[in-house]
């Protein structure tokens, strides 16, 4: 377990440092108590850390398998593959399963695929990151979602870190469920409308946690959150075994 509390923090969505076993104080203990609550409804801080194996799909483009015990992550897009590790953002890059020998074509394919993950793996496990490091929470009242539900506020916004620290979200949380169910996503702190607002919609049990299958654009997101995988899917690019 304490490896992958370890491995985990290696996930650097909104903090390069490992969050502390409980929340750094916030300032705002309205938010913080309705961040706990939203953990709690997924399932708890114990059973994500206690989750080993993740993959999914992004929007029907692209797909990721991600080990949180030792950072290791498999990214396929098209004829691209790319075997590398979240911790080092070292790896080794495939087009066609031909690898990529040139160094810096490695390295761009590398960083492309590090940063397709940063920004997929948000919309996947935003939720469980509301108390990283970094991530300031403010409480702005009630607001029905587009869908008409009854939903509390929470504003984040972030410190110095992460590859776009002056985003903002405002993060609705159902009143019933007490589950994320629409976020919007400002490009700036500043920014008076937001660029998009999308549903998290139909929350569903993998293993001991929840996670949303529904971001309302149409696709199927083929999450999946194995028991194990097979040794070879983080060394060798050839296709995996479906089902």
């Amino acid at each position: 377990m304490n490896r992958l509390r370890i491995a985990a923090c290696i996930l650097l969505l909104a903090s390069s440092a490992c969050r502390a076993s409980a929340a750094a104080p916030n300032g705002d203990p309205k938010a913080e108590a309705l961040a706990r609550r939203v953990l709690d409804s997924m399932g708890g801080r114990q059973a994500w850390e206690g989750t080993r194996y993740v993959s999914w799909n992004f929007m029907g483009r692209r797909r990721h398998l991600w080990d949180k015990a030792t950072g290791d992550v498999r990214y396929e897009n098209g004829e691209d593959t790319c075997l590398w590790n979240l911790g080092t953002r070292n790896g080794r890059a495939f087009h066609a399963g031909v690898e990529v020998a040139d160094p810096p074509a490695r390295d761009a394919a590398v960083d492309k695929a590090y940063r397709a993950f940063i920004n997929d793996a948000y919309w996947m496990f935003m939720p469980y990151k509301l108390e990283d490091p970094g991530v300031h929470l403010a409480y702005r009242g009630e607001r029905k979602t587009k869908a008409g539900d009854d939903a509390e506020v929470l504003e984040l916004t972030f410190d110095a870190v992460g590859l776009t620290p002056r985003n903002r979200y405002d993060v609705l949380v159902g009143k019933a469920s007490g589950l994320v169910e629409e976020w919007s996503y400002y490009p700036t702190r500043e920014d008076a409308e937001p660029k998009l607002t999308t549903p998290w919609n139909s929350w569903k049990r993998f293993g001991r946690i929840l996670l949303c299958t529904d971001h309302g654009d149409g696709n199927d997101w083929q999450i999946g959150v194995p028991a194990d995988v097979p040794k070879r899917a983080f060394v060798d690019p050839a296709p995996l075994p479906t089902g």
